[in-house]
């Protein structure tokens, strides 16, 4: 595995929104995905740019997430998957389901070196997935593109979204996704930005009372179940441990505990389309632009992300919670 990082200096994982262009017109998309590509996007040569800074973080080489948009319609994609590969760093892709996402397209990017492959499922039923998705016969496809990920040896990561429209479908989500290859199931609960600020997110209480679940259902999962932008089932994990009478010993073992510490520009990183470096893609705070200076010093100097790593700085409620 290598030494262990120092996320104050490399990040676990880069997030690069490879385009905006995408045919689905999701309503949680943070990145209000349009149907073309930004004419200002990286280019071929600059996006290999970027693939050099990151591997320049070095040991342990940051795990590079492609996203967008749709990468799918990324141009030159298999030649940048080619040559982040070659530098040495494992490579993950987020394509939307669409015509363009075949069983030999997925043969390819297993082929070109790919690691694994996550696809969104944010309902038990045509009528509810598309529904989020807003594109009719979307649902079909990623069920299909979750079996053929299986034939052709790709791991699959399921990504759903957790929020007020989709919160009573999650049970019924998690059976159907035992007829799947899958690694791992990852709820992203709705943060309200791009045109995900048409939907709404969870109550506190019923959150609460979700991520309660989420931990015991993970006890007899046959496969992952993480959660993302939600910081608080960390402490939730950790009551509930504690009235099982799992001891701080124990803990340290388990996944909860390792993701600790890692969170928006503190282990993770995020470079927009345009080469804009963010803490995370759902926190629009901007440090600095990859054209302009590189990836590392702005992970490692920039204000943005020096203060979001320093708890000493956090004000309010934040600055005298026990968990900060």
């Amino acid at each position: 595995m290598g030494p262990s990082a120092d996320f104050a200096k490399t990040p676990m994982l880069v997030y690069w929104e490879t385009t905006r262009a995408c045919a689905l017109s999701c309503r949680h998309c943070r990145a209000s995905a349009m149907p073309s590509a930004h004419p200002q996007e990286l280019t071929f040569k600059e996006g290999k740019r970027l693939l050099d800074q990151i591997a320049a973080f070095g040991d342990p080489m940051p795990h590079l997430v492609l996203t967008g948009g749709d990468p799918l319609q990324r141009h030159r994609l298999f030649e940048l998957i080619a040559y982040g590969v070659r530098l040495g760093m494992k490579v993950s892709i987020t394509p939307a389901a669409t015509p363009r996402l075949t069983r030999e397209v997925l043969a390819e990017l297993k082929d070109a070196g790919i690691d694994s492959i996550a696809l969104s499922l944010d309902g038990s039923s045509a009528a509810s997935h598309d529904a989020i998705r807003q594109v009719p016969d979307c649902f079909e496809r990623t069920i299909q593109a979750a079996k053929w990920a299986g034939e052709v040896g790709l791991p699959l990561q399921i990504n759903t979204l957790v929020a007020e429209e989709t919160e009573g479908d999650l049970a019924a989500i998690f059976a159907l996704l035992h007829q799947f290859p899958l690694m791992r199931w990852s709820l992203f609960f709705l943060i309200a930005i791009g045109r995900g600020a048409q939907l709404n997110q969870m109550q506190p209480d019923d959150g609460e009372k979700l991520m309660r679940w989420i931990h015991q259902l993970a006890k007899r999962a046959p496969f992952q179940i993480k959660t993302t932008e939600a910081p608080s089932y960390r402490r939730v994990a950790r009551e509930e441990m504690i009235a099982a009478g799992i001891t701080p010993d124990q803990m340290r073992d388990t996944s909860v505990h390792c993701g600790h510490g890692i969170r928006d520009g503190n282990g993770v990183v995020f470079i927009s389309h345009l080469g804009e470096v963010y803490p995370s893609g759902f926190l629009p705070l901007c440090a600095g632009n990859v054209q302009l200076q590189s990836l590392a010093e702005i992970y490692r100097e920039s204000a943005v992300f020096r203060n979001v790593r320093d708890v000493n700085h956090f004000e309010g409620k934040r600055g005298v919670c026990e968990y900060r």
